[in-house]
């Protein structure tokens, strides 16, 4: 997989409006122009993660507290709001009970029923570590690095790890599975993990995924197998990212070096 393939999802044109303005892209800056409605599948970590957003500060700009249910239709506000950087409004979302089991319905029971939270996430003691605990980091798998972290426009956001299909696919480090699937075609089947309040990993591009949105899972555990998922994958890879505030950071200044 090569850089262009990662920086083109967020180029891609998504649903932003605001009243009945036009549909607007994606510029690939840290601004945003008007609001996100919310697809089925999303949660706050995903939209987040797509825009190269903080999802706390993506919380805060709409309102939205713990454990950051959002429900598909709704509208996300992409910057904060004028004057107030880092208010929180007093509007919250009520929080519908966790661990509910998924239901797949067809879509037009959904149309005729209540809208339903798109991810339901519970904060446990894992997920809540202090924003300066130190991580030690393991590689999530084995095999061939074939591409590196690129900085700026258009680079990698992480590095690819050519392997065998089926091969496992291990957390990096401890933490909390916030999302779970495939809502980012890019990607393909797609875990970020949270493992504090400044950390979040991806693994892309599996065969297989293991756990589930809210598992809490150990470093090292197996979470996912090797695949190809995705667009213009030929071979199996994995695609590992680390986000430090938000921001992608080059996870070999992370990883062990004796494994590079």
């Amino acid at each position: 997989m090569r850089v262009r393939r990662h920086s083109g999802l967020l180029s891609l044109v998504l649903a932003l409006s605001l009243g009945g303005c036009a549909v607007l892209p994606y510029s690939g800056v840290r601004f945003h122009p008007g609001y996100y409605q919310v697809h089925p599948g999303d949660t706050l970590y995903s939209i987040a993660w797509r825009f190269d957003l903080n999802y706390r500060e993506l919380a805060r700009w709409n309102g939205i507290s713990a454990p950051y249910i959002i429900y598909p239709g709704q509208r996300l506000r992409m910057n904060p709001p004028p004057g107030a950087r880092y208010a929180v409004s007093r509007r919250t979302v009520k929080a519908a009970p966790v661990r509910e089991p998924k239901v797949h319905v067809s879509a037009a029971r959904r149309r005729a029923s209540p809208a339903r939270p798109s991810a339901h996430i519970a904060h446990r003691s894992s997920s809540e570590a202090s924003a300066h605990a130190v991580l030690h980091w393991i590689w999530p798998a084995k095999g061939k690095l074939s591409e590196r972290f690129t900085s700026g426009s258009g680079g990698s956001r992480g590095i690819d790890i050519t392997g065998r299909m089926g091969e496992p696919v291990v957390a990096a480090a401890a933490g909390q599975v916030v999302y779970s699937g495939s809502g980012l075609p890019s990607y393909g089947k797609l875990l970020i993990i949270q493992h504090n309040e400044r950390y979040l990993t991806a693994y892309a591009h599996n065969e297989k995924l293991l756990v589930h949105e809210g598992d809490v899972v150990r470093q090292g555990q197996e979470i996912a197998t090797m695949g190809r998922s995705g667009t213009n994958i030929h071979r199996p890879t994995l695609h590992f990212e680390i986000r430090r505030d938000g921001e992608p950071v080059d996870p070999l200044r992370y990883l062990p070096r004796q494994h590079r």
